[in-house]
C-alpha cells in the first residue's frame, strides 16, 4: 500500500516509469548546479587567495573593477596590500582602493582610504586624485538609498557633508591649481556654495514661521555677506527686509529693500514702485493667537516664505 500521494509504482517492473526519470533528472540538475556554484565560489576564493602572485592579484582586482564587482575589488585590493605592503603595486592598490570604496557606496571608507593615502604619500604624483575623491566621497557620505532614486531638496537637509566636501575641493584647487581635476572641483564648489546659501534661506523661513524674526534676519544677512553671487542673495535681502520690518527697525529695512529693488527689480515681493507689497508689511505679518499658542507650528495665514529659485537660479 502506498502512503504518499504519488501513484504506486510496480517495484518489480524492469522498465523505468516517467516519474522516476523526471525525479532522476531533477536530482542530476540540482547536483550540476551545486557543482557550478561551488566551482564559481572556489574560483573567486582562489583568485583572492594570498598565495596568488602579486601581479596576478593586481590583475584580478582590475578585472573586478572593470566588471563593476566593487565589493570583490575592495577585498582583492586590501588583500594585495596586506600580502605585499612594499610591492610594486602597493601604492597603486591604495589609490584604487579609494575608487573601489566610493563605487561600492562605502563613502566613509573611501574618505578614510583617501586620508590614509594623503598621509602616507603626500608627494605622490596622483595625490591630487586622492583629494578629489575625498571631496566626492565626503559629499556623498550622508546620502541614503532613497536620495539616489527619488527627487529630494538637498538644501533642506543636513549640510555638514556639503561643508566638508567644499573644504576638500578647496584644498585641491589651492594646492594643485593645474590638476586635471581642478576644473570639476571648482564647478562642484559653485554648486555647493549655492546649496549652502539656499539652506540658510530655508532656515530663515522656518524662523519666520516660529516668530524668531531676529534669527531670520541674521540668516539673511549671513547669506548676503558670505554667499555673494549666488542665486540666494535676493532672498537674503528680502529676509533681511522682512525681519527688520517685524522688529520695527525701519531704517535697516528700508536699506535692504533699496538694495533689493536696485539689483533685483523684478523680485516677487516688490511692487512696481520698488516697495514691499502689503502682505509683507508689519500689519500683514502680525502673528495670530493660533500661531502664538502653537509656538509657530500652525497658522491659518502663515508668514510669507522667500524662495525665488525659479526666477534666479539659472541666471549667470
Amino acid at each position: 500500500m502506498c502512503l504518499n500521494r504519488r501513484p504506486c509504482q510496480n517495484v518489480n517492473s524492469n522498465t523505468p516509469t516517467v516519474a522516476i526519470l523526471l525525479r532522476s533528472l531533477k536530482i542530476t540538475t540540482a547536483l550540476l548546479l551545486a557543482v557550478l556554484l561551488f566551482g564559481c565560489a572556489s574560483q573567486d576564493d582562489e583568485e583572492l587567495s594570498a598565495d596568488s602572485g602579486e601581479q596576478q592579484m593586481y590583475e584580478n582586482a582590475q578585472r573586478y573593477l572593470r566588471n563593476k564587482s566593487f565589493d570583490l575589488g575592495v577585498r582583492s585590493l586590501q588583500l594585495l596590500e596586506s600580502r605585499y605592503p612594499f610591492g610594486k603595486y602597493a601604492e597603486q592598490a591604495q589609490l584604487e582602493l579609494i575608487y573601489a570604496h566610493y563605487s561600492a557606496f562605502q563613502h566613509e571608507a573611501a574618505v578614510e582610504a583617501a586620508d590614509r593615502f594623503i598621509r602616507l604619500h603626500p608627494q605622490h604624483p596622483s595625490v591630487d586624485y586622492a583629494y578629489y575623491m575625498k571631496g566626492l566621497a565626503a559629499y556623498s557620505a550622508k546620502s541614503d538609498v532613497f536620495a539616489r532614486f527619488l527627487p529630494t531638496d538637498v538644501s533642506s537637509r543636513d549640510t555638514s557633508h556639503a561643508r566638508e566636501a567644499f573644504a576638500e575641493f578647496s584644498q585641491l584647487v589651492s594646492r594643485f591649481p593645474a590638476s586635471p581635476y581642478a576644473a570639476d572641483a571648482k564647478a562642484r564648489m559653485v554648486h555647493l556654495r549655492n546649496l549652502l546659501a539656499r539652506h540658510e534661506i530655508i532656515v530663515a523661513n522656518y524662523y519666520f514661521r516660529r516668530g524668531a524674526y531676529l534669527a531670520a534676519a541674521n540668516r539673511g544677512r549671513y547669506v548676503v555677506e558670505n554667499f555673494q553671487r549666488t542665486p540666494a542673495v535676493p532672498d537674503g535681502l528680502a529676509v533681511m527686509a522682512q525681519g527688520y520690518i517685524l522688529l520695527g527697525m525701519s531704517d535697516l529695512a528700508e536699506d535692504a529693500i533699496e538694495v533689493l529693488a536696485l539689483n533685483y527689480p523684478d523680485y516677487p515681493a516688490l511692487d512696481k514702485d520698488g516697495n514691499f507689497k502689503s502682505r509683507y508689511s508689519l500689519e500683514g505679518m502680525q502673528r495670530s493667537w493660533i500661531n502664538k499658542a502653537t509656538l509657530g507650528l500652525f497658522d491659518p495665514t502663515p508668514p510669507p516664505q522667500f524662495d525665488s529659485r525659479e526666477l534666479y537660479e539659472n541666471v549667470r
